[in-house]
């Protein structure tokens, strides 16, 4: 017989103790202060509680302070695991509860220390925040720097823009008032020749005209791009009969080489160059002979030469006070990247020469580019016909 009353309570606490810890399968004591190594992954922690009456009953609570909020309940494992613990110091406290339920709150605990990679550091966080802040400020003071740029842009647009108004008024508009007014004066000196003062007046009437003609065709270039194609040689041929209706001078055209379709902002201001240099010519040169060439090339080459009394050298450098013929063409040829030369000596003449890059001046390549591009989406192969 037996009687379960005789039976006692089991009173006694199990004892409970670490035995080691296992990390990315090294094992390391669990003695004192245990450092993990950084970027550490897997961590095993290996506990005992010591029972001699029912030891297969003896249950277990832990807890890694730093990373778990709440008790964990493994029943009887004896192993706690762990993944991808972050840099920190934590604080392994593991309990056990004998076979009647009687708990061993003290326990055994274990302090864990995980080090940081270099990445990992507060040094580092510090750095991150500070080179964030400085590759935002570097960004802010780049588009700034930007911003002033385009606005810098835009009034050397606006300030090019007037200059070359500046230099169509002086082409256009001055020159034929001038040469208006030279030629009343010159009638008004001989009042009483009827047929002096009609042709006079017919010729200042064309003038007149012309300007007319060419104040709207600058306005209209002012309103609209420039996409008409143009013939020097014929312009130019145009620029020569002005010329000559307005005194007795010899002039002469030559064209070398096949003319070639051209860009027409570039080309317009290689016009007014050729324009302004004939008209000085025929203006101011005092001579009797008139030579223009039209180089095609490589690239494109306009040279104006008379015979008359040329220019002081200080003269053919910076122009003359007040005038601004010789001073307009530099900045034409400047703004399309050509180069222009004068070479003049005091009764030697005067010859002005410029010259435009190819690549600036001319369309041929883009221009068949740009049809071979359209023929393969077309479904057509056609060959671009050039004027």
């Amino acid at each position: 017989m037996v009687d379960p009353d005789r039976f006692g309570r089991n009173k006694i606490p199990p004892p409970v103790h670490i035995e080691q810890v296992v990390a990315d399968r090294k094992v390391y004591s669990a003695q004192g202060v245990l450092r993990l190594p950084p970027l550490t992954r897997e961590v095993q922690i290996d506990y005992v509680g010591l029972s001699f009456v029912i030891p297969q009953k003896v249950a277990f609570r832990y807890r890694l302070e730093g990373h778990d909020d709440t008790w964990q309940e493994p029943g009887t494992r004896r192993q706690a695991f762990y993944n991808d613990l972050h840099p920190g110091t934590y604080r392994f406290h593991v309990i056990a509860s004998n076979n009647d339920g009687v708990w061993n709150e003290e326990g055994a605990s274990l302090e864990i220390v995980v080090s940081p990679a270099w990445y990992q550091t507060q040094a580092f966080l510090m750095l991150s925040i500070l080179g964030s802040a400085a590759a935002v400020w570097v960004a802010y003071r780049l588009r700034m720097r930007q911003v002033a740029h385009a606005l810098n842009a835009r009034f050397d647009e606006r300030l090019a823009e007037r200059t070359r108004m500046a230099r169509d008024l002086h082409d256009t508009l001055l020159q034929t008032v001038q040469g208006s007014k030279m030629i009343a004066d010159t009638a008004m000196d001989r009042p009483d020749d009827a047929p002096a003062l009609m042709r006079a007046l017919q010729q200042v009437s064309a003038w007149l005209g012309q300007a007319s003609e060419e104040g709207r065709a600058t306005v209209n270039a002012l309103r609209t791009s420039t996409t008409e194609r143009n013939d020097l040689a014929e312009a130019f041929q145009r620029a020569i009969e002005d010329c000559q209706r307005q005194g007795a001078i010899d002039a002469s055209l030559t064209v070398t080489g096949d003319a070639r379709e051209m860009h027409p902002v570039v080309r317009d201001e290689l016009y007014r160059i050729g324009y302004e240099a004939i008209r000085n010519a025929c203006t101011h040169s005092r001579g009797s002979r008139l030579d223009i060439a039209l180089t095609y090339g490589r690239d494109l080459t306009l040279r104006v030469a008379d015979d008359g009394m040329g220019m002081e050298l200080t003269v053919a450098e910076r122009g003359k006070e007040g005038h601004f013929g010789l001073r307009g063409m530099r900045e034409r040829a400047a703004r399309i990247g050509a180069t222009l030369s004068v070479t003049s000596a005091p009764g030697a003449g005067t010859a002005i020469t410029v010259t435009v890059p190819g690549r600036v001046i001319f369309r041929t390549t883009s221009t068949r580019l740009a049809a071979k591009v359209r023929s393969m989406f077309s479904g057509t192969d056609e060959t671009p016909t050039l004027h």
